[in-house]
């Protein structure tokens, strides 16, 4: 996590500039929109700025400290003034709303000032969204919303017009590679790790997780005993690939790293190999681009991100995974 609005730039820059600029000049707006991919460090914004603006000591003039009592309650969501509204379920209710709007009556417990934040936003029913926009309609100068989502466009466009939106980007995924080398995550992990997501906390996870690095084994021994083009490949889907991709989150990890995979290969054939993820594998590639035309990698990628969609489709992993290698290996 950033502890300064400075480390939180290296990320979000225009963001940044912008949040900080408003708390130089203390004007925070009244209520925020944060958009933009999983992972781009929306709630974790949120909650500095929360710091910021509760702090009992800051750093020149809108660093918090982190170690104050306000900060502490707010990083164990126990401020009484500070409220964060997540899904009940699939979605964020009326009721949900009209609480926060009840909290929000009684004066403030320790100060005028009151800040809330509501995660995934574009998931409030009907009546959640009417109740939040009265609720916006009548700002008071010493609250602060926070609306984060990552859907947007599933927002009514009358909430999104009270709120100053900020776009949160990702970075690119070179840039968060060499990031995550800085931090001290080997390349060819970190290389691996920006593929599949945009999250500095989810990336620390999968590095320190020896189930990820043994997930990328099983995956180039797939991928081996594809290319040998034997009959092997359902025994390894049964004895391998299920013992080491248990539930669908894995599974789904799993099939991300075959994509990347794939991706190599297309990069050999069209002479890209600076943008290889597997680099330790290049030899291999190579070898393997010798007998494939850029037509059938392009549908094997197909193939499993069809496979990607079925998942979610709560198809049975075991025989998606048995579908799946049987249409890799039908054109080899």
């Amino acid at each position: 996590m950033s502890r300064t609005w400075d480390e939180f730039a290296i990320r979000q820059p225009i963001v940044i500039k912008m949040l900080t600029n408003s708390l130089k000049k203390d004007r925070v707006a009244h209520a925020y929109l944060f958009e933009g991919e999983k992972g781009t460090g929306k709630l974790e914004c949120a909650k500095l700025l929360a710091k910021t603006l509760y702090c009992k000591d800051l750093a020149d003039d809108y660093n918090p400290c982190h170690s104050c009592i306000n900060c502490r309650r707010i990083d164990s969501g126990n401020h009484p003034d500070v409220h964060v509204i997540e899904p009940d379920g699939q979605s964020i209710k009326k009721q949900q709303i009209q609480h926060l709007q009840e909290e929000f009556s009684k004066t403030g417990v320790e100060s005028k000032r009151k800040f809330y934040m509501i995660n995934h936003s574009d998931k409030m029913t009907a009546n959640a969204s009417n109740s939040l926009l009265k609720f916006l309609e009548e700002p008071n100068s010493q609250t602060t919303a926070i609306l984060m989502t990552e859907q947007q466009n599933q927002m009514l466009d009358t909430i999104i017009s009270r709120c100053q939106t900020l776009s949160f980007k990702a970075l690119p995924k070179a840039a968060f590679a060499k990031q995550l080398i800085e931090m001290g995550i080997k390349p060819i992990l970190a290389q691996l790790i920006a593929q599949l997501t945009n999250s500095l906390e989810q990336a620390k996870i999968l590095a320190e997780e020896e189930w990820f690095a043994e997930a990328r084994k099983v995956v180039l021994q797939l991928c081996e005993v594809l290319n040998s083009k034997s009959q092997q490949s359902f025994f390894f889907i049964q004895e391998k690939w299920t013992s080491q991709f248990g539930d669908r989150e894995q599974v789904e990890i799993g099939l991300e790293l075959l994509l990347v995979y794939y991706r190599d290969l297309l990069s050999v054939l069209i002479g890209d190999e600076q943008t290889v993820v597997f680099s330790d594998q290049i030899d291999q590639l190579k070898q393997r681009a010798l007998q494939l035309s850029q037509m059938r990698v392009m549908e094997d990628m197909t193939a499993i991100l069809e496979a990607k969609k079925r998942l979610s489709a709560n198809v049975q992993s075991q025989l998606l995974m048995e579908q799946l290698v049987l249409k890799l290996q039908e054109g080899s």
